[in-house]
């Protein structure tokens, strides 16, 4: 059956993730093979001290995606879309959105970019023996409680964006098990929210004064393959604005886009590993079966994959927004000099001339800090970028420092796990559009973490391919695989070929003269935080 006749019959899977930067949506075969796509840019914005999106933009935002794919596929294949086979959401993890018993939203969209939320995860923490991020949704919540916030006298639902999307189109209350990790800890061993520290988190809702027991707020966790429902007739409405799509369209528990880059890197299994590099980046290192850390700490997270295997996670709240600044002070200095230039081809350009420069940047320094940092402690940001006198200030030290800073802060967390847990790591797969040019970004990550990094043919398709691909597990794959990791190997990426980067040891050394210098700076990033308020 040729891709016409699949998207005619409906044999095709489709993802859609909420990115901080770009809605996606991807539609593929059953075999993984891409169909069509469709892009909606977009972009967080600072309201009354919290990063959020509103809730009409997140609307037009779904309808904008998916009217971009259904055009793009009208034009590649001269059909219209009126049956999918599967379909998933996905979106940033953490968050917290908050609805009422009508469905309304009572508080702003916070995004997992807020850093209010201090004290909250501080008393958890110490509660619970067990960190909590401050960009947990359950982090999110208590922080609401403990400033007595109005809403949550008429609170009902809990959740992430992802679920909250689910919610919409499904009237399913439900959530991946990946993501549902990023509200709450998970028991690994029954597939749910912990009940001892749930009970813990009651008591302290209690001694606030609030009645509501939290696992009657958040949604109910489901595993990769399960059912969570079906799109209905509203659900169409709202996604499909031209009115073509049918509904009845079964739907796969919604993940966040952590799970979504450990499936479309194929790092579900022990050992394995990915990083996702975007706007927020995150190393993702799946535990060896009944390994466990040997102490809390702060910088690492405990979540799940998708099929609710323990994975450690480093994550950075600061990825590549300002690099992307940076690449584009250069598209105006193209256009001031009357010099017609694609944004692909300055990024390619500028990435590739970075190979130029010196291992350890050449004495630059650069802090891409727009928000709150959780791994070096530090609530709210301000972008810096600094040197020496006798640094060798160049463009290629330029660019190579802003790429190594992008990958900075989830190597600090990465050092903890790899220097300090003994974690081994079998193999790290790199996606996301930081890898698409070829070579670059892939060569500093090696570096950086001391271990080969592989990049697929699928890297810059990431999150909204994964969340396609465990929409095809949704309806097919759990019948005929014994787990989501053989789907995987079996079935997704067999045949698939890789480039794979070893490390090498003039940057392994160069990268760490930089991280010595980003330590010793973080005073100085601290100072700009304090007295930078214009």
């Amino acid at each position: 059956m040729g891709a016409k006749e699949q998207i005619e019959t409906g044999e095709t899977a489709l993802g859609i993730e909420f990115g901080s930067t770009r809605i996606k949506a991807v539609l593929i075969d059953f075999d993984g093979n891409v169909l069509g796509t469709g892009v909606y840019d977009w972009e967080n914005q600072l309201r009354n001290g919290i990063w959020t999106y509103g809730y009409e933009e997140i609307d037009r935002g779904l309808r904008g995606c998916y009217t971009s794919l259904r055009e793009n596929v009208s034009q590649n294949y001269g059909v219209t879309i009126h049956r999918l086979g599967a379909l998933g959401i996905s979106a940033m993890m953490h968050g917290y959105i908050a609805l009422d018993r009508e469905d309304h939203t009572i508080a702003p969209f916070q995004t997992w970019r807020n850093t209010n939320t201090q004290a909250a995860a501080d008393e958890m923490t110490e509660r619970f023996d067990f960190n909590i991020p401050l960009r947990w949704t359950s982090a999110h919540l208590y922080q609401c409680v403990l400033d007595h916030e109005a809403h949550l006298d008429k609170v009902d639902f809990v959740t992430t964006l992802s679920s909250y999307m689910h919610y919409r189109l499904t009237g399913r209350k439900v959530i991946g098990v990946g993501d549902a990790s990023g509200i709450f800890p998970i028991d690994t061993s029954k597939m749910d929210y912990d009940a001892h520290m749930m009970d813990l988190f009651d008591g302290l809702l209690a001694k606030q004064g609030y009645s509501f027991r939290a696992e009657e707020l958040f949604p109910k966790v489901l595993c990769a393959g399960a059912d969570a429902g079906f799109l209905t007739a509203e659900g169409a409405a709202l996604l499909d604005e031209s009115g073509n799509l049918e509904p009845g369209v079964p739907m796969a528990p919604p993940e966040g886009d952590a799970g979504t880059g450990m499936v479309s890197t194929n790092s579900v299994a022990p050992g394995t590993g990915n990083i996702s590099a975007g706007t927020s980046t995150f190393a993702m290192i799946v535990l060896k079966k009944g390994q466990t850390l040997k102490k809390l700490h702060r910088e690492i997270d405990m979540v799940t994959t998708p099929d609710g295997a323990p994975c450690a996670m480093s994550h950075a709240n600061n990825g590549t927004t300002d690099l992307n600044a940076w690449v584009g002070i250069f598209r105006e200095f193209c256009e001031l000099m009357e010099i017609k230039a694609d944004m692909g081809d300055l990024y390619q350009k500028l990435y590739t001339h970075s190979l130029k420069g010196d291992p350890d940047c050449g004495g630059l320094l650069a802090y891409g800090y727009y928000s709150g940092e959780n791994v070096t402690m530090l609530n709210e940001g301000r972008p810096l970028y600094a040197r020496m006198p006798d640094s060798r200030f160049n463009l290629a030290n330029l660019m190579r420092a802003n790429l190594y800073t992008s990958l900075a802060a989830v190597k600090l967390g990465m050092d903890i796990l790899t220097k300090e847990e003994d974690v081994h790591i079998d193999r790290i797969t790199g996606h996301g559009g930081l890898f698409k040019t070829e070579g670059v970004a892939q060569k500093y990550l090696a570096a950086a973490i001391h271990v080969p990094v592989t990049v697929m043919k699928t890297a810059s398709e990431g999150g909204p391919w994964g969340m396609a691909v465990l929409a095809a597990y949704r309806i097919n794959g759990v019948k005929e695989y014994d787990s989501l990791g053989d789907y995987l190997t079996e079935k997704i990426f067999a045949g698939q070929e890789g480039i794979t980067i070893d490390p090498d040891p003039a940057d392994e050394k160069g990268y760490e003269a930089f991280t010595e210098h980003y330590r010793a700076g973080i005073p100085v990033e601290k100072a700009a935080i304090d007295h930078l308020h214009w």
